[in-house]
This record gives structure tokens, C-alpha cells and sequence, in this order.
């Protein structure tokens, strides 16, 4: 349940160590279409190289039941990713959601195929209760990417996160899984 389909013939699986080629040259191909919803990357960010480590400590994340890495994948090229991170057990049994999908992808229904992959996966083997999720208040396709998949927003967080050089308010939704 941790890889799937996505529409056209875009795929979801768990990330790997040997993806930093892959995902450093889709950052490098996506950098102008990302940077206004992103904290502001390095050159190293965009390397093979900085990837591996980007990629190390997600796996770290993942060993240690904190997080869930994801690679969309169109053949052999990246094409997106999506994260769930900062898991809590005990009773608050909550992540918070992250993705990105490729410029030439977009508008398809990939970013909503794989939000969707993720919830099912969160309120199955996962058991998550609650999976929580914050875009900037003008991210409008991200806003609907998350309501289609039965996000409900919950508020607005005042200088949330670091975007795009600045502290910038975020909308924040949830979905109650269970």
C-alpha cells in the first residue's frame, strides 16, 4: 500500500536512497515553478549531492516511525514528492502533510491522486487519527488539491514559515482520518 498508480502514468513509492539524481534534477528543472511556495533552497539543495542528504534524513525520519517519504515518479523521471512528517503517536496520532508536483504535471490530478494515496495510507497501516496541512492563503490549487481530498480548513496561522525569504501567514487544514 506504500506504492501505487497516479492518473496518466505517473506512480507513487517510497523514497530511496538512490533517487537523488532523479529528484535533484527535477528541483533543478522546477526551481522558478516551486520557489514561491518553498523556503528559499541553496545551489547545494539541487544537486545530486544535496539531495543525498536530503534523502538520508528522510529515511532517518522514516526508521524512526516519524515520517513517510514518497517519490512521484513519470517513468524513471521525479516528478513530484510528498511527505508525512513529524508523526506523533499516543493519543494525538497526527502528521503534517507536505508536497510539490512538477510543472508539466500539474492540473492533471496528480497532486490530488497522490494526497488521496497518502490519506488512505495514513488512516490504514499508519493509524493515523489526523493529518494536518498549511498553504500560503493565495495557493489556491493547493487549497483545492487538499478540500478534494476532505481537508477542512481550520484557520490561519500568522507567520507560519519561512517562504520565499519571508515569514508568511499560512492557511492550516485537517483531516480527521479515525
Amino acid at each position: 500500500m506504500l506504492a501505487g498508480d497516479l492518473p496518466g502514468d505517473v506512480h507513487i513509492r517510497l523514497l530511496r536512497g538512490s533517487d537523488a539524481e532523479r529528484l535533484g534534477a527535477a528541483y533543478r528543472r522546477n526551481r522558478d515553478h516551486l520557489a514561491p511556495w518553498e523556503p528559499v533552497r541553496t545551489a547545494e539543495f539541487v544537486t545530486t549531492e544535496g539531495q543525498r542528504a536530503n534523502i538520508v534524513g528522510k529515511l532517518g525520519m522514516f526508521a524512526a516511525g516519524t515520517g513517510v517519504p514518497w517519490i512521484l515518479l513519470a517513468g524513471d523521471r521525479a516528478v513530484g514528492a510528498i511527505t508525512l512528517s513529524g508523526i506523533v503517536r499516543g493519543p494525538f496520532r497526527s502528521a503534517n502533510l507536505g508536497y510539490w508536483v512538477d510543472q508539466d504535471v500539474t492540473g492533471q490530478g496528480v497532486g490530488s491522486a497522490a494526497v488521496a494515496h497518502v490519506v488512505e495510507v495514513a488512516s490504514g497501516p499508519l493509524d493515523l487519527h489526523r493529518i494536518q496541512a498549511a498553504t500560503l492563503p493565495h495557493n489556491a490549487a493547493s487549497q483545492a488539491v487538499l478540500r478534494r481530498a476532505g481537508f477542512q480548513e481550520i484557520g490561519l496561522a500568522p507567520e507560519y514559515l519561512q517562504i520565499a525569504g519571508f515569514w508568511q501567514d499560512h492557511l492550516l487544514f485537517q483531516r480527521i482520518l479515525n
